[in-house]
């Protein structure tokens, strides 16, 4: 064994030579082998092995350990069990096994010994040798390696010190020592550079794209847009951009000035029942509006339309994304602790600490606000125009979920990519800047796209025969987004990712025009290997695997014939149209206002708009749209109840899915969350990996005590099989209620359309256990209507229509305040 100062005379000694093998990659052989059963990358080199080591499985897995060796190279840390089946040679390679972890996903590296734990850094020294090594990743998971006795003590030191000297990048910013590492090989940039892209799913790099999108929603009235052709109005805009069919491109270039960053209001996306949703930035005040650029303003902000539009602002309620990040933070150190000091939160203090994070109170901010807009858009005949500041964190959420609640194909695995294609990352939102793979920019960062992957899992969870995409998917893309392998996410526009990819600039000549000239640009290199999409899971995931990210759905029925641009218009509603045509609406904090400083040129002083458009309508009329709002959930709402308690009409695939948002329906993505939890607080000996988390024990006892009272009601009420089989009715004041308290007992989860659920596929990358444990038994209560954190499941929610859906109410009104109650 190695101790004291012989330790660290050991490791200094090492030091050099890991140096040494991480710069001479380049002159190895370049074909994919086998080393100890380890079937390397192009290129890929082995810094360091360890022999019997057991990795900790996790509760999917099945717990327990799993036997193997241990590597680590440039790139992973890689993990190869004692009976795995042997790699296939003649297979396409795959950057990361079942067992792998990324380095550049890594975040701490934590070592155990005998009665004491250490953090482990570049710098530091061991002055014992590690029993157990624990690798805390930025995706919340925590990987556990024991080491067997009979493992030699150089290898476990130099195990040790090779992960916490590499894992880092060479410097802020570099990125040389992951990537290359991978992908740098000439094979692999062959193998990159053949790969074919997903002809299922939409890129929306083309104008053949963006055309294809308008014929699939039936905008007839807009058009593509290569104004932006070259980044020359806005070099966060997308080359293409969906403009009115009557605004010239000639006209449209005088509009960019007036908002922030170019971003001037673009179609997103168009409801079945003919309104449009649009995206912008804030207006420019100190910009001198001429009567031109006003006509051509109001046609691109009304779009098709000639009544209505309403402008969401998403500033004041939605989160910033310093309180994401804050958010996000405090609820890692929650679920996964403090290895390095064994500090962590009492059991008795974590459900309130987990309120305290605030992370669910934005999911429910964010789920709320989407779910007003797709009301809003239910209605028919007016155009909504989503406006945030810089447009490119909240307005990519907000309208991704209103799509996601209002359109079956985006709750699809193909549409749900080409989704996040539209609205992130052609977009414009700043991958790059925001996930911070590199850790060069931490006053950027704030996981915006994981709150969003967090709502969708709410909707998901509430209405999980809706969606054919499964939460195995979800939890893949979380993952995914760590690794700073992917073009997806390594840029913050779509110019930055042409300029790596193509590495061309652009000079005029007075007989050619514009043409494209090679030559070195400053911000890639011709070295650089070439970054695959992430919707390409070959390369991360095995086909049984791919397999989970899919359920069966039931078709979702054609769109039925067009009336006007608006279908099944109810004509005894209050048509929006009702109102002076070019009405322009604020809608905040829930109610609607007609602002004098909404639109900066018809508050100006000039006159020009005076003369040449009618002004905005009073606050007079606002009240009618908060009618409009009632009268549909008035008219809808009995559609939404069980059988029993009326007469049930058709179910509408394109009804918007809105979410329950009271405490107990909107709860903890624990597969995500906690899957590292058990490895954070419980280590050291192998007995510990086989105990539930503590809340976890407290959850089970809650549902025994409640099975003891089933059984017991069971036998003293022989009428109450008759009772249960009678549908429930669901409260009406399911989401107006304000108490706090906390629910730990889980829910069972109706489902819908007639569908059945499979089992939940294991979240890991390693292969299905043989057994799995015996899953905890379910029961029929259902939570109560007051605000609670609702933890280990969800409340009863029929997954079909016959679930209670949110309504938006006006802030200023008051609430009835509810009490917890619990039936059975």
């Amino acid at each position: 064994m190695l101790t004291g100062s012989k330790t660290t005379f050991k490791v200094r000694q090492m030091l050099p030579d890991i140096k040494e093998r991480m710069l001479s990659q380049s002159s190895m052989n370049a074909r994919s082998r086998d080393v100890y059963g380890l079937r390397c990358l192009p290129g890929e080199c082995v810094l360091q092995r360890a022999v019997m080591v057991r990795k900790k499985l996790t509760a999917r897995e099945g717990r327990g350990w799993l036997s193997g060796t241990l590597f680590c190279t440039h790139f992973r840390v890689a993990f190869v069990p004692q009976d795995g089946p042997k790699p296939d040679d003649n297979a396409d390679p795959m950057l990361l096994a079942d067992h792998d972890v990324a380095l550049a996903s890594i975040e701490k590296v934590v070592v155990v010994g005998p009665n004491r734990t250490k953090l482990v850094t570049p710098n530091s020294s061991l002055k014992f040798t590690p029993e157990e090594l624990v690798l805390y990743c930025r995706d919340m998971r925590v990987i556990c390696f024991l080491f067997d006795r009979l493992t030699p003590d150089a290898q476990v030191i130099e195990m040790t010190y090779t992960i916490a000297k590499t894992y880092q990048p060479l410097k802020p910013g570099s990125v040389l020592s992951f990537q290359n590492a991978a992908l740098g090989s000439v094979e692999m940039k062959q193998f990159l550079s053949n790969r074919r892209r997903d002809t299922h799913m939409n890129w929306f790099e083309s104008s053949s794209d963006w055309e294809q999108e308008l014929e699939r929603c039936g905008a007839s009235g807009w058009r593509v847009s290569t104004v932006n052709d070259r980044f020359e109005m806005s070099t966060s805009l997308p080359r293409f951009l969906v403009v009115p069919q009557k605004v010239l491109d000639t006209e449209l270039k005088k509009s960019f000035a007036h908002f922030n960053e170019g971003r001037i209001p673009r179609w997103c996306w168009r409801h079945p029942r003919g309104s449009d949703l649009l995206r912008m930035a804030s207006f420019q005040n100190n910009i001198y509006h001429e009567k031109d650029d006003i006509r051509n303003l109001e046609m691109i902000l009304f779009g098709c339309q000639s009544s209505l539009c309403v402008v969401v602002e998403l500033g004041e309620e939605l989160p910033s994304p310093a309180d994401i990040q804050l958010a996000h933070s405090r609820l890692r150190a929650l679920c996964l602790g403090d290895i390095s000091t064994s500090v962590s939160v009492p059991d008795d203090k974590w459900l309130s600490t987990l309120e305290s994070t605030h992370w669910i109170d934005y999911t429910r901010s964010c789920l709320r606000k989407a779910s007003e807009v797709a009301c809003l858009l239910r209605g028919g005949h007016l155009t909504v125009a989503l406006q945030e500041v810089e447009d490119r964190d909240m307005s990519c959420m907000v309208s991704s979920l209103v799509q996601v609640m209002c359109d079956p194909y985006f709750r699809t695995q193909h549409g749900f990519q080409s989704l996040v294609q539209k609205e992130w990352v052609i977009a414009g939102h700043r991958f790059y800047s925001r996930i911070n793979c590199h850790r060069d920019n931490d006053k950027e960062e704030a996981p915006v796209f994981l709150l969003f992957l967090d709502c969708v899992w709410q909707l998901w969870s509430q209405y999980p025969s809706r969606f054919q995409m499964t939460d195995d998917f979800l939890l893949a893309l979380h993952d995914s987004i760590h690794l700073p392998l992917f073009s997806t996410f390594l840029a913050n526009c779509q110019r930055e990712r042409c300029k790596r990819s193509q590495n061309h600039g652009q000079c005029y000549t007075p007989v050619n025009g514009w043409i494209d000239m090679l030559h070195p640009d400053s911000s890639s290199d011709a070295s650089d290997p070439p970054l695959p999409p992430v919707w390409d899971w070959a390369l991360q995931y095995s086909k049984q695997r791919q397999d989970r990210f899919t359920q069966p759905v039931p078709p979702t029925p054609p769109l039925q014939p067009l009336l006007n641009g608006n279908l099944n218009t109810n004509p005894d509603a209050i048509r929006l149209t009702d109102t002076i045509p070019g009405s322009v609406f604020l809608l905040s904090r829930g109610t609607f206002s007609c602002p004098s400083n909404l639109l900066p040129w018809r508050s100006s002083s000039s006159g020009i708009y005076k003369k040449t458009h009618r002004r905005a309508p009073s606050s007079e009329n606002v009240p009618g749209l908060d009618r409009l709002l009632k009268l549909w959930a008035l008219t809808e709402f009995p559609q939404s109840l069980p059988s029993s308690c009326g007469p049930q009409g058709p179910l509408d695939p394109y009804e918007p899915l809105l979410p329950l948002l009271m405490g107990p329906c909107m709860g903890l993505w624990r597969e995500c969350y906690l899957r590292g939890a058990l490895h954070a607080q419980a280590f050291s000996h192998p007995i510990s990996a086989n105990h539930p988390h503590p809340v976890e024990r407290l959850a089970q006892e809650v549902q025994q005590l409640k099975d003891k009272l089933s059984q017991m009601s069971t036998s003293t009420d022989p009428n109450l099989s008759t009772k249960k089989s009678e549908p429930r009715r669901i409260d009406t004041n399911l989401n107006q209620n304000t108490n706090n308290g906390t629910f730990l007992f889980p829910a069972p989860r109706t489902q819908g359309m007639g569908v059945p659920r499979a089992a939940p596929p294991p979240t890991s990358r390693g292969p299905p256990p043989a057994t799995a444990p015996p899953s905890r038994p379910r029961h029929k209560d259902s939570g109560g209507s007051s605000k609670h954190t609702f933890l280990f499941g969800h409340s009863s929610v029929a997954d079909s229509r016959s679930e209670q859906r949110y309504y938006p109410t006006p802030s200023n009104s008051k609430l009835p305040k509810g009490t917890s109650s619990l039936t059975s």
